[in-house]
């Protein structure tokens, strides 16, 4: 005999797998040729997760919850000093405002001396609120030392990719620049490509392509790095166009890493480009430029800036494809 089934608990947990359902749910949003998943990485969603919180929160969010929970546990303490009664010698009978100085006292090992406990129940609150301060120390130590510690890239990539021949090659080229004085070592660039296909048998898919480099590797990346991919028979753009990225909403994913030689941490820096932002028929413009004397110089003023292959002159031509 099958045992029998509560139909307002049958109903509850439909309920509540509709409910997780619901919080399971990501938006991915394709605007300006970018997908975008509304408040991906916005540290206000890690609520859940304190440790994510406390690590992308502002620095200002990070003080103003470190002091919230700095009074919130002192007057935690302070309430229970006063359930105690006289239980704190030297302290007004009844007054929140020495108890909670006295907390503020213990829990910091300040210990005047003017307060102390006078009761076993005093004594037992004391030796509590002495372990959460030395724990609560330590953990807001370590997470201020971790948040401040954290290796950031001042990478920048250009705005736009190019494609153009090169070596009597179409080939596309981005560029990409360190914005600090000292060197990324070993650094690594990928680049992939994303875009929708569907299947014979009819299935959608967001697939995502390796595209090989002509050199994805550099031991010392200092100043500026021009990141090509030939487009021959084997790449993935091969026959590509335009409309056809633009119909196949199709991005460039770029991500670099390598090591920050002062701080000896790795560093990651990542990078996109819709459609609209590969550029036809283009080239970058030259950035390094020779001074009478034979020395060389990186201009960054048009980093950013591609130009007609038509309109480029014969003389600057020299040192455009040049990584340093």
């Amino acid at each position: 005999m099958l045992p029998s089934i509560n139909p307002k608990r049958r109903v509850s947990s439909v309920m509540n797998n509709r409910s997780d359902r619901r919080n399971h749910k990501f938006w991915i949003n394709f605007r300006n040729g970018r997908f975008e998943i509304p408040n991906a990485d916005a540290w206000h969603t890690y609520w859940q997760e304190p440790y994510y919180l406390l690590l992308t929160v502002p620095w200002w969010g990070f003080f103003v919850l470190t002091v919230l929970s700095y009074i919130t546990v002192n007057g935690i303490f302070a309430l229970g000093y006063l359930i105690g009664g006289d239980c704190i010698e030297n302290a007004t009978s009844g007054s929140f405002g020495d108890a909670f100085f006295f907390s503020v006292q213990t829990l910091t090992s300040i210990g005047y001396g003017a307060m102390y406990p006078t009761t076993a129940y005093a004594d037992i609150l004391v030796t509590t609120e002495a372990l959460v301060g030395i724990v609560g120390i330590a953990l807001m130590t370590g997470l201020a030392f971790t948040k401040f510690s954290q290796p950031t890239a001042k990478v920048i990539f250009s705005q736009v990719a190019t494609i153009s021949d090169y070596n009597g090659v179409p080939t596309l080229a981005l560029r990409t620049a360190n914005q600090r004085r000292n060197q990324i070592i070993e650094a690594e660039v990928r680049v992939y490509l994303m875009r929708d296909e569907v299947s014979i048998e009819g299935e959608y898919m967001r697939r995502f392509y390796l595209l090989k480099l002509l050199r994805n590797q550099t031991p010392r990346f200092t100043l500026s790095w021009t990141v090509m991919h030939p487009i021959d028979e084997n790449s993935p753009l091969w026959q590509a166009t335009s409309e056809s990225l633009v119909k196949t909403r199709a991005m460039l994913v770029v991500s670099l890493n390598g090591i920050d030689e002062t701080v000896c941490q790795p560093l990651h820096a990542p990078y996109c480009y819709s459609a609209n932002e590969i550029l036809w028929s283009h080239r970058f413009a030259d950035i390094v430029h020779q001074t009478p004397e034979g020395h060389h110089y990186i201009d960054y003023t048009h980093f950013h800036n591609a130009t007609p292959v038509g309109q480029l002159r014969n003389e600057e031509r020299g040192t455009r494809n040049e990584d340093w």
